[in-house]
């Protein structure tokens, strides 16, 4: 029986200047390789603390190119209730050899994962707050007053660092927010320059619940997705212990190596190695379970892709709903827990 799998613990921390808790969770990866990126695990929505609002339905729907929530709201109460709501994005670093992760829109500064979301059909207008983190102080202000951008993985940052001033470089040495390395074959020597802050990103907007009345919150993103271009589930190589990860983390039992093992006798590589590319992303199931009660309808959807793709996750009572979706339902739900998925795909155009 699959179950629910909790995966890497997420890091919670209080959203500066918001009364909302945010929820991010940085992937481990089970076989970390050179061909390996990780991914940045989000969640939904987060209300402020209170027991007015109750959640009817959420009906959550995850692949790799796309997540979308749809939740049932209602207020129970007689009276009107205006609260604040957020998303946190995952906390976000420079990309480097050691911490090599995948941002669905790199170019974005603050919404990365391309983040929308509507209340009863109509777009919202979301503020968004950005904070950095080095060694766990905020150095905000600090980057704010020496012209940098806030967001780590900007494609400008490492010439606008080496840019600076030979004091204000310091500083950020000295802090603990900047590295800097010299790289040359020969001929003239040049700095670069590498922040080592972190970046912690959250949209949100008051919304004001009615008495007696539901309304519909939905919101959909661009979900962070690792991958590896050899997978190491069932490999001969992969150790004990990495072949236990697969298995807390993504439910890997022995039908699914069974599966495993019939893809790689159909897609064969010439040179008879592993051909078959393994993809990872997550979802904060226990984000921020703020609401009066349980959840009293969850519906979750995944969908794989194709139908000769692989998938699997932990979660009891799966049903295969088509050749790509498997879905589960479930009523009075109380998430503990977070979602991980494995994907495994044949090479394209076999």
């Amino acid at each position: 029986m699959r179950r629910l799998n909790i995966g890497i613990a997420g890091l919670i921390r209080g959203a500066a200047a918001l009364s909302a808790i945010a929820c991010v969770n940085v992937i481990a990866v089970p076989a970390r390789a050179n061909d390996s990126t990780a991914h940045l695990a989000a969640g939904g929505l987060v209300l402020s603390r209170n027991d007015a609002i109750e959640m009817r339905s959420e009906d959550l729907f995850v692949s790799m190119d796309e997540v979308r929530v749809r939740y049932q709201f209602y207020n129970r109460t007689d009276k009107d209730v205006t609260t604040l709501v957020a998303f946190p994005l995952p906390d976000i670093t420079a990309p480097s050899d050691e911490n090599n992760f995948s941002v669905p829109a790199p170019d974005a500064d603050t919404n990365f994962l391309d983040f929308r979301t509507t209340v009863d059909g109509r777009p919202v207008s979301m503020q968004v707050e950005q904070r950095a983190f080095a060694l766990g102080v905020d150095r905000t202000d600090l980057l704010k007053r020496l012209g940098l951008p806030i967001a780590p993985h900007t494609a400008a940052l490492p010439k606008l660092i080496v840019g600076l001033p030979a004091a204000a470089q310091q500083e950020l040495r000295e802090l603990g927010m900047v590295k800097y390395d010299e790289y040359g074959t020969g001929g003239a020597m040049e700095r670069v320059g590498t922040p080592l802050w972190s970046a912690h990103t959250t949209y949100y907007w008051k919304q004001t619940f009615p008495t007696h009345r539901e309304i519909v919150i939905a919101h959909s993103y661009k979900p962070s997705v690792g991958g590896s271009a050899q997978t190491s589930v069932g490999a001969e190589y992969a150790s004990d212990q990495m072949q236990q990860e697969y298995r807390d983390l993504y439910c890997v039992d022995p039908p699914f190596l069974r599966a495993v093992g019939a893809m790689h006798r159909r897609y064969p590589s010439e040179g008879g190695g592993n051909i078959i590319s393994e993809y990872r992303f997550g979802y904060i199931l226990k984000t921020g379970a703020n609401w009066s009660g349980t959840i009293r309808r969850f519906h979750l959807t995944v969908d794989k892709g194709r139908s000769t793709n692989l998938v699997s996750f932990c979660m009891d009572g799966i049903r295969k709903a088509s050749p790509t979706r498997f879905e589960v339902t479930k009523t009075d739900f109380w998430p503990t827990r977070d979602l991980n998925v494995l994907i495994l795909t044949p090479p394209r155009g076999r």
